[in-house]
This record gives C-alpha cells, structure tokens and sequence, in this order.
C-alpha cells in the first residue's frame, strides 16, 4: 500500500507544464461552449465520511452560467435519497465533469456549492420539464479542458461499442434481487414508460 504522496510521485514522471498551466480559476469562452453543449454532467460531492458521484442531465446548457465563476444547476426529481444535497449542505464542495456526446475530450470544474432556494436564482433556471425544489449554485475555482485519452480508451462513444440493454436483467429485477421482495419485478418497459411520465 502507497501511504504517502511522495511514494506515489516516485511512480511518476512530473506533470507537464501543459498539464498545469491550462488550470484556469474561472470560466472562459472555452469553458462556456463547452456547458452550453452539454446535456450530462457527473456531480461529486463528499461529507468526509461519504462520498458520492451523482449523474445529471438535461437538455444542453441545462447547467447555466451566470458568470466567469458561477454556475446554477437545477436539481430534477431523482430518487429522493438526497445524498449529493446533503453533502453540499455539510462540505459546501463539488467536482463536476461534463461530457457532450461524440465528444472524447471532457470538462472538469472544482469549486464551492451551496444549495438554494432563491426565488431570483430559481428563476435562472427556468424551462426545465419540471420545476426543481431547489438549486445548486457552484463557485468555480478550478476549470480545466480533460484530455481524450479515458474516452479514447474505453471507446464510449463508438456504435460498435454499444451493448444490448438485454444482457443485463430489467432494473427491476436487479433492485428486488437486492433488496429482496417477491412477485413479478417490474419491467424494463414499464419502468422506462413510468419514467418518462416523472422526467
């Protein structure tokens, strides 16, 4: 086991400057185009005990930027566990990772959160499919462009990449395998259809 940060850099070549220099502490043109492109962002957050990674999505530039340091995302209905919103509450600090479809390179974003009910920010957000309860306000710290390498590996995007929903069970069937239950699972049909109606 690696128990310090100088045996792990012994692993390691150096950063290149590259590497280090396109760190930005704000949104620039880049950045921008970027979130307006992007229907999908993977939220992470932490408490110092848990830690979470939460996906979100909504049509492109869902995620709103309001300046070269903010952010608003609207919190659409999930799962009700509130497990990202109670992290920001206790931590006040997130990752966000953008991605746009086709698109191997990614958008990466540290920062402060908190979440709000401000009738003025709530507004900003407005023409979602669902009003949302609250939103998140994030205060950009650290924006950098990721480069391609993860999504050229894992070939995310490629057609031939695409698996069949049929070589996994129904969600249904995997939620009552897990937490037990009996009777007729739900299927992935109705499940998608009962979805669609809570978009």
């Amino acid at each position: 086991m690696i128990r310090s940060i100088e045996e792990l850099r012994a692993l390691y070549p150096p950063a290149k400057p590259r590497a280090l220099q396109k760190q930005l502490d704000h949104l620039d043109k880049h950045c921008r185009r970027f979130i307006a492109l992007s229907p999908f962002v993977v939220l992470a957050s932490g408490d110092g005990a848990q830690h979470d990674a939460s996906p979100r999505g909504g049509a492109p530039g869902f995620v709103k930027v309001v300046d070269d340091t903010t952010l608003l995302i609207p919190d659409s209905p999930g799962n009700n566990r509130l497990d990202t919103l109670s992290n920001i509450i206790l931590s006040g600090r997130v990752g966000l990772l953008f991605l746009i479809p086709g698109v191997d390179e990614s958008l990466r974003i540290n920062g402060a959160a908190e979440v709000s009910v401000d009738e003025a920010l709530l507004a900003q957000v407005e023409g979602e499919r669902r009003e949302p309860r609250v939103v998140i306000r994030v205060t950009v710290e650290e924006a950098y462009l990721h480069c391609a390498k993860a999504l050229m590996r894992s070939r995310l995007w490629a057609d031939d990449s695409r698996r069949e929903r049929s070589e996994l069970p129904s969600m249904g069937k995997m939620i009552q395998d897990q937490a037990g239950g009996s009777g007729e699972p739900e299927s992935q049909e109705a499940m998608l259809a009962r979805y669609r109606d809570e978009l």
